[in-house]
């Protein structure tokens, strides 16, 4: 085949005949795809065999290829896991990927502090803590945590706002909290510090029942809801017996919402193990992965998942793709996961995902009974997420494709602009100068060929010159993949029969239309650098803030767009994105240079000890006001530390 250069056979002739991962990087060094193998030498090879015919994506994928690196292991399993790694960590463009999966959220529970609570977390740590996910609604998880609430009463407020408070909280009074800072108000009481006393007796009782409390919200979240609702019911006939009717009345309360809660779960197996059911349905180049969390019979949680880059792939790969990426993030994993299909490599999986668990499970593929009614149920809500995902998008489409017509019929534009690039420079007075680049293909925000630029070349305020750097390192870059073969463009609009070819991407990528932020200088500062890379040719506008006027390189008179029409809409949400990304990255940087002023400049603080410090008090501002005991319980301040950043922040 034409694309194997001699450094590439010379690659494939160094690779060993036993299991490992593989990596293909382009040109620039970017890793293409992470793959593993049982033998390395043969599947590497089967990719550049003359005869092999290969699907369209995999084909252009082959043609970047300029490095192929190899890492050995001892067996499947462990290049299963380094493969699982590989990819959380390059996130590969031509593997099949769980879409957004770095930002699925968790609900944390830390059962090792005195006063626990839960906490929306995007990422899972080894830290002693519990997690409950991943899921795909935060605003779903939010809710939840309000209905839970009126039977598990835990705090809302911050650690620091705990240590701070003056006196119990609303909540506390209307009996959707315990009340834990009474604790801590109790012991400023002894020390003279607060009107609140609590006798030690009240204080261990008091803090033992919101430990439980806490333990008991755990094992909700689990799903053992039975269980919960047995050791309210065991607290309840407690209190009564000790003639606490208010206790019981309020344990009451609890037992009648966590049986409502409850009652409205299915009952979708007489068998009461734990499970997962997975269902698969597909699209072109994506898959919907739908899992029924099933726990003690019932149906606690239901979630489905979008992966991407599953064009030409078996359902069995898919499956396993999908399998190996949900479970090395899932909270909990129980003993048995129903499928469709075998997936590919399902023993050695199995392995895998039972090293993750800590004990056995089993991968099932169930052929008649209830356990495959489960997974017809699944695949049935797959197929229907499916639907509704292709709806909405093809709404979106349609909305978004009549704006790009609209845009190019008044600017006059030969073709559609399929690819819009959008570019922004923001700065204060020529500090921590920075420039966006924002990309929209087929009206809409393609974020991951989103680029920012810090100003290196430019001093002063002098927004001209800083567009002109901005525009000549972005079509330099282009230049530079031009001559690997990796620059694109887009020809057509995706539609509901079938998805466009891919157009490059990044900076390998042509515009079709290409806006800065400003007027007459700004554009004509880009149309000069276009001209030097001999693009010309390409559609050049300035979209002007003050009255949202348009201006060609060169021209007199600005166009001046209807202000109800699409095309004006199109052009402000790009024009708005683009600089809402510059302006951020802009105040990044400031905060950075802030930051650093005012606490790196401190004997004895490193990065470590100022994020806890930012973490636990929000800003500098408040690292200031607070007291040296305060600041002393932030981990790995001590107290002669502590006085030495107050002396330090101390205004002159």
């Amino acid at each position: 085949m034409s694309m194997v250069t001699d450094e590439i056979r010379t690659q494939l002739e160094l690779l060993p005949d036993g299991p490992g991962c593989y990596l293909y990087r382009s040109a620039a060094g970017e890793v293409l795809y992470v793959g593993k193998a049982k033998s390395l030498r043969h599947r590497v090879r089967s990719y550049f065999q003359p005869s092999r015919n290969l699907e369209a994506r995999i084909l252009s994928m082959i043609n970047q290829v300029r490095k192929i690196e190899h890492i050995s292991t001892g067996s499947e399993v462990e290049a299963l896991i380094l493969e699982s790694n590989l990819i959380k960590q390059h996130r590969p463009r031509y593997n099949i990927l769980l879409r957004d999966d770095k930002h699925y959220p968790y609900v944390r529970v830390d059962l090792n502090e005195a006063h626990p609570r839960p906490v929306i977390v995007r990422s899972i740590k080894k830290d002693g803590a519990r997690y409950f996910g991943p899921y795909t609604d935060a605003d779903a998880i939010r809710d939840t945590l309000r209905t839970v609430r009126r039977i598990f009463p835990f705090r809302s407020c911050t650690d620091y706002k705990l240590r701070t408070v003056a006196r119990p909280c609303l909540d506390y009074h209307v009996k959707r909290c315990l009340g834990p800072c009474r604790l801590l108000l109790a012991e400023a009481a002894e020390a003279g510090q607060e009107p609140l006393s609590m006798d030690s007796g009240e204080k261990a009782e008091a803090l033992a029942e919101y430990q439980a409390m806490m333990r008991e919200f755990c094992l909700f979240l689990e799903g053992r809801q039975d269980d919960v609702v047995e050791r309210l019911r065991g607290r309840m006939e407690q209190a009564a017996e000790n003639l606490d009717f208010e206790k019981a009345a309020e344990l009451r309360d609890q037992i009648a919402a966590a049986t409502k809660i409850t009652e409205k779960q299915r009952m979708i197996s007489a068998g009461l193990e734990d499970r997962d059911v997975v269902g698969l349905a597909r699209d072109y180049n994506e898959a919907y992965a739908q899992v029924f969390n099933i726990r003690s019979g019932k149906v606690v949680g239901r979630e489905y998942f979008v992966l991407t880059g599953v064009a030409g792939e078996p359902d069995e790969s898919v499956l396993e793709a999908f399998l190996q990426q949900y479970y090395s993030v899932a909270a909990a994993i129980p003993p048995a996961v129903l499928l469709p299909v075998e997936p590919e490599g399902a023993e050695i999986l199995a392995d895998y995902v039972s090293g993750l668990r800590g004990a056995r499970i089993r991968l099932e593929v169930p052929r008649r009974g209830d356990r495959k009614a489960l997974v017809e149920l699944a695949q049935k809500n797959a197929a229907e997420s499916r639907d509704e995902h292709i709806a909405a998008r093809n709404r979106e489409l349609e909305a978004t494709g009549e704006a790009v017509a609209d845009l190019a019929e008044r600017l006059g534009l030969a073709t559609l602009p399929n690819r819009i690039e959008c570019y922004d420079i923001s700065n204060i007075q020529g500090q921590e100068a920075v420039g966006s680049m924002v990309v929209f293909e087929y009206g809409k925000p393609k974020t991951s060929d989103y680029r920012r630029f810090r100003i290196k070349e430019v001093e002063g305020a002098n927004d001209f010159a800083m567009m002109r750097e901005v525009l000549r390192r972005r079509f330099r870059r282009r230049a530079q993949a031009a001559a690997t073969g990796e620059t694109g463009n887009t020809s057509a609009a995706p539609t509901t029969d079938a998805a466009p070819a891919a157009p490059a991407e990044g900076f390998g990528a042509t515009p079709d239309l290409l806006i800065v932020d400003g007027g007459k200088g700004q554009v004509n500062a880009a149309a000069e650098v276009l001209a030097q890379y001999g693009m010309s040719e390409l559609p050049l506008y300035g979209l002007a803030k003050e009255f949202e006027h348009l201006f060609a390189p060169h021209a007199g008179d600005p166009i001046v767009l209807p202000r109800d029409s699409k095309a004006i809409h199109l052009l402000q949400h790009i024009r708005d994105e683009a600089h809402r990304f510059a302006v951020g990255y802009h105040r990044n940087l400031r905060s950075k240079r802030t930051f650093k002023s005012a606490l790196d400049d401190i004997p004895g603080i490193g990065p470590a000890r100022r994020t806890a410090l930012l973490r636990e008090f929000g800003s500098v501002a408040r690292i200031r006001g607070a007291s040296v005991d305060e600041l002393a319980q932030v981990p790995g301040i001590h107290r002669a530390l502590a006085e030495k950043i107050l002396q330090h922040l101390k205004p002159s």
